[in-house]
Order: structure tokens, then C-alpha cells, then sequence
């Protein structure tokens, strides 16, 4: 079992920058597959970024703007957000699972999901 708590989420102007954390409980997890999706208010939920052994993958629309990372000794991943835009306002959830290749941009192969945290941006 692997709780996700995610936090770091606020209001921003355009052109601003956030870090969103995602708190992992288990002894597991560096063993996971860790992501970030984001869900817009009457929109479904997109990928916006994976972290695997072989680095980190994007979404086009967050590509260059956006940075995920990981800390596996405090079972943490991040999401480093520059340059945001109003079209990156949704919530974020973090999620943990176990993928490989294109389908780790999807949102069925992954098993715990955090409750999400708001970001809002302004224009």
C-alpha cells in the first residue's frame, strides 16, 4: 500500500514558477513508477510528466517549462513548474504504478493516486 500526499499548489501570475511535492508513505517506493497528472475544471485528466530509471518524460505542452524529479531517501518526487501559462491552471495528482514505455503517459497502469493539489494561474 503506498499513500501519496501532495502539496506545494497555490495561485501564480503568468510567467511565475511553482514546486509541487508528492509525499510517498511505504517502504516500496522507489520500486514505482511515479507521475504527475493534472485535471482542468470540465476536462479530463491529462499526463503531464513520468519519472523512470531512465529519466523523466513530458507532456508536449509542459516540455521545457517543466521538471520532474525524485528523491528515493526521502520518497519524494517533484515537479518543478517555470514559465507557467493560465492554461496550467487544473489540479495535480501525483501517482505511483507500474508502466513501461508509452503507457506510462496513461492513466490506468497506475495504482495510487494522491487527493491533488490546486494551482491557479493568472493572466
Amino acid at each position: 500500500q503506498v499513500r501519496l500526499v501532495e502539496s506545494g499548489g497555490g495561485l501564480v501570475q503568468a510567467g511565475g514558477s511553482l514546486r509541487l511535492s508528492c509525499s510517498a508513505s511505504g517502504r516500496t517506493f522507489s520500486s514505482y513508477t511515479m507521475a504527475w497528472f493534472r485535471q482542468a475544471p470540465g476536462k479530463e485528466r491529462e499526463f503531464v510528466a513520468t519519472i523512470t530509471w531512465s529519466g523523466g518524460n513530458y507532456a508536449d505542452s509542459v516540455k521545457g517549462r517543466f521538471t520532474i524529479s525524485r528523491d528515493n531517501a526521502k520518497n519524494t518526487v517533484y515537479l518543478q513548474m517555470n514559465s507557467l501559462k493560465p492554461e496550467d491552471t487544473a489540479f495535480y495528482y501525483c501517482a505511483a504504478g507500474v508502466c513501461s514505455g508509452y503507457e506510462c503517459s496513461l492513466p490506468s497502469p497506475y495504482r495510487y493516486w494522491g487527493q491533488g493539489t490546486p494551482v491557479t494561474v493568472s493572466s
